[in-house]
């Protein structure tokens, strides 16, 4: 007898749901065939519409609901439903204002429940488009609430799913990820395509956050999803998603994929979302400057998109309703146009428009100013740009989210140090150097409350890692599954306590004494400056020019790790003597003058992320020179003064596979007279994290490996797995100073030029006064007898900077340890 038609359309809505597209038509069609029930007949051919639609075919689409409505014996809840599928067809053509208009109709006749419910979610992507953030949360608070008076949890996900990306339109990016976080264990169990639609909102939040790398391999992947189920406008949106996080460091490759994306709807007669991506294709041909994630100045694209063909786009994206996407293009236009010299009217930008054309406007202003050689507006209008992107980061406690966004901020920050640098003052080179440290350190911290599933998340992540894992284990599918789950508990659990002031110069002076020099390193695209700033005068005094300062950068790790390795027999020497001319080359291009210009016995300096990995206590014009890098000058302002206080109690880990481990810390630790140890079995994770809330001084001798893509994923390697960056914050409580005797965790890695993010400046953010670590490679041997002599200083009351540099003395080992944050 089979199935009857009811249970076919069950069905078929199960495939559909499903991302079973074929199956779900079989069984439509099969239904069509089975009933005479006019209303039954209309909800099929809707479903079936559906289906079509997201398979390439909205025409076919279209004549189906019509073909139900049609039917005069169809009562007035079916024809809601037909409106609705008619108003999900015009949002998937991209007619957001038609489509809000059926919805709205259809919800005027729908029934109270699951169905109405539906309708507000569909209601609620057309409002976000238009702009209408209001409207869509209204719509998605209620939707949610009716899915759970029904026990759906699956559709009640879709509400908070799109509650979250209706946050990250708003720019909240910890509650975007939040609500997303908790629609997505419900959604991602439903199909390959349901997780993949998660990952197209969740891969936006990552580019807002500046993680376009992360953000641009999910696109790519749920792209190949999408094409492999015929799903080819789902296809088209992640490609779109692709080259909108593309522009912002590779405009050629941002037009390309657009293109791609734009052919794609035009196929299927996706005539708006064509628009949509001819938008990002035509900013990115109009990119007058590009930067690479390190912050690299990129060559300007050739323009391949004249003024009025611009102007002809945003008029035609302002007709269907997409009106921010048609500013952007208006100023990237400009912006071109006020490059060549042109004469342009400034677009009209509203106080309440998003952060990218606020930022644009900024940038326009800008450089309108520098070609007129008004060097204070120009860096007015990027001051301006910048303290509204702090704003927007003041709800950011996560470290690993500040540093990223930084991405945002590129353009203003290198075209202000650029023009600060021009000035030759000391003053205003040193607030735009304090305005570049503090993108990713203005905001401080509330230490996070008790979180036990974050706790349970690292716990399983330690035991997928087992021992001596390299650093692409990360890429294991459970492993990546989890990193994702602890990076959103972290970023959504870390708030923020409110934002630091920056200090100016006079105030830095101030607080210097007569044997201390600021130096404060400033990277300006293809110029390197430094401020040298000591209590009674200040200067800036020009460097070597920075490509030959990056040449020798390029292959000091090398020499380094090498030279850490290769201790004896013919190469040593070799070795050594490659080593030490490096060093002396980058000594003389970066550190001689201005420490000669100083005359200080000890310094403060702080250096952009383009120096990340300089060991500065190993360059020659540094030797005998105590010294701390700190993260701000104004941070280290606020701290000074107490690095040496309160140092009464000292704990000390030794982790496995370490051959010296267990002597480094009981030479150390005997120092002390009394002090806490931790060793072999002992010294777990657990017992880490509650010595660290014990102690003053917590030393751990233990491996470490730098996780380059996922930096607060690098670690120390203890008894029972990895204590990984993100552990830190699970700490109640830090000390205010911590040794680092391992390999590789004074490492950062930069992002977006300015920001170094790893292991040392985990700590740092948490609230440790100062770290005592290594970018490289340290041989065992010299760490055990280095860091011994160290301890000695400390516990006799010198502050970790002064302690270290003794200890230098008193043993004669130049090594690459140095102290982070204020060391004095």
């Amino acid at each position: 007898m089979g199935l009857s038609a009811q249970r076919l359309y069950d069905r078929g809505v199960a495939h559909g749901n499903a991302g079973r597209n074929a199956a779900a038509r079989r069984d439509l069609r099969s239904a069509l065939t089975r009933t005479d029930d006019p209303d039954l007949r209309a909800r099929v051919l809707g479903t079936l519409a559906y289906i079509e639609a997201r398979t390439g075919d909205p025409a076919a689409a279209e004549m189906l609901c019509l073909e139900g409505l049609a039917d005069p014996r169809v009562g007035a809840a079916t024809r809601a439903v037909l409106d609705g599928q008619l108003g999900v067809l015009a949002l998937m053509s991209g007619q957001a204002q038609q489509a809000r208009a059926l919805l709205s109709r259809a919800l005027e006749n729908a029934e109270d429940g699951p169905t109405s419910g539906r309708m507000r979610i569909n209601r609620s992507v057309a409002a976000m488009q238009l702009g209408d953030l209001s409207q869509a949360r209204s719509d998605l608070t209620l939707a949610a609430a009716t899915f759970e008076r029904a026990g759906d949890e699956v559709e009640r996900a879709k509400a908070l799913h799109n509650l979250g990306y209706t946050e990250l339109l708003a720019g909240d990016l910890v509650q975007a990820l939040g609500h997303m976080a908790s629609a997505r264990p419900a959604l991602e169990s439903q199909s390959a395509v349901a997780a993949a639609q998660c990952d197209v909102d969740r891969a936006d939040v990552l580019r807002d956050a500046g993680l376009t790398t992360e953000a641009e391999r999910i696109l790519e992947r749920v792209a190949r999803t999408f094409g492999s189920h015929g799903m080819t406008q789902a296809r088209a949106e992640s490609e779109l998603s692709l080259a909108r996080s593309l522009l912002s460091h590779d405009p050629p490759a941002a037009a390309r994929v657009a293109r791609q994306a734009a052919r794609r709807f035009r196929a299927i007669r996706s005539a708006t979302w064509a628009l949509r991506a001819d938008a990002v294709r035509t900013r990115a041909e109009l990119v007058t400057d590009a930067y690479g994630r390190r912050g690299e100045r990129r060559a300007a694209t050739r323009p391949t998109t004249d003024a009025q063909a611009a102007d002809e786009l945003a008029a035609a994206l302002s007709r269907a309703g997409f009106d921010v996407e048609a500013l952007t293009v208006r100023l990237a236009a400009a912006l071109r146009l006020t490059e060549n010299g042109s004469a342009v009217t400034t677009p009209r930008v509203p106080a309440t428009a998003p952060t990218g054309p606020r930022l644009m406007l900024h940038q326009l202003r800008a450089r309108r100013a520098e070609l007129r050689g008004a060097g204070a507006d120009v860096r007015r209008h990027c001051a301006r740009g910048l303290d509204e992107l702090i704003l927007r980061q003041a709800s950011f406690g996560s470290l690993d989210l500040q540093t990223s966004a930084a991405m945002h901020a590129v353009p203003l920050m290198v075209t202000g140090l650029s023009s600060a640098v021009a000035t030759r003052r000391p003053d205003v080179v040193f607030e735009w150097s304090e305005r570049a440290r503090h993108l990713s350190q203005s905001v401080v911290p509330l230490r996070p409350p008790p979180d036990p599933l974050l706790a349970a998340d690292l716990a399983e992540l330690r035991r997928l890692r087992g021992d001596g894992a390299d650093e692409h284990w990360l890429a294991d599918p459970r492993a990546a599954a989890l990193r994702d789950r602890i990076r959103d508990r972290q970023w959504s659990g870390v708030g923020a306590r409110g934002v630091q002031d920056r200090a100016d110069l006079a105030a830095l002076r101030a607080g210097l004494d007569d044997h201390t020099a600021l130096l404060a390193y400033v990277w300006a695209g293809d110029r390197l400056a430094c401020v040298v700033a000591t209590s009674d005068r200040a200067e800036v005094v020009d460097l070597a020019p920075w490509a030959h300062v990056r040449g020798l950068i390029a292959g000091l790790r090398a020499d380094l790790d090498v030279s850490a390795s290769v201790t004896s027999g013919p190469l040593a020497d070799v070795v050594r003597r490659s080593r030490d001319e490096r060093l002396a080359a980058l000594s003389a291009a970066l550190l001689a003058e201005p420490a000669a210009r100083s005359g200080a016995r000890r310094f403060v300096i702080t250096a952009p992320g383009v120096l990340n990995g300089l060991p500065w206590g190993m360059l020659p014009a540094m030797s005998g020179h105590p010294f701390t890098l700190a993260v701000s000058a104004s941070r280290w302002l606020s701290l000074r003064g107490g690095a040496a206080a309160q140092h009464a109690v000292a704990g000390f880990v030794a982790g496995p596979r370490v051959v010296r481990a267990g002597e480094e810390v009981q030479r150390a630790a005997a120092a002390w007279g009394t002090a806490r140890t931790l060793t072999d079995a002992q010294a777990t994770v657990g017992a880490v994290t509650e010595l660290a809330g014990a102690v003053d001084v917590l030393h751990i001798a233990a491996h470490g490996r730098h996780a380059v893509d996922n930096p607060l994923f690098s670690g120390l390697e203890l008894v029972d797995g990895t204590l990984f960056g993100y552990d830190i914050d699970l700490m109640p409580t830090v000390p205010r100073t911590v040794v680092l005797s391992a390999c590789e965790v004074g490492r950062s890695s930069v992002r977006w030029g300015e920001e170094a993010i790893g292991m040392t400046r985990g700590w740092l953010h948490a609230g440790t006064r100062c770290v005592v670590a290594a970018p490289v490679v340290v041989a065992d041997d010299v760490a055990c007898e280095l860091l011994t002599a160290m301890h000695e200083a400390l516990a006799a009351g010198e502050t970790p900077s002064e302690a270290l540099a003794l200890a230098g003395a008193q043993t004669g080992i130049v090594a690459p340890f140095q102290v982070h944050g204020a060391g004095f």
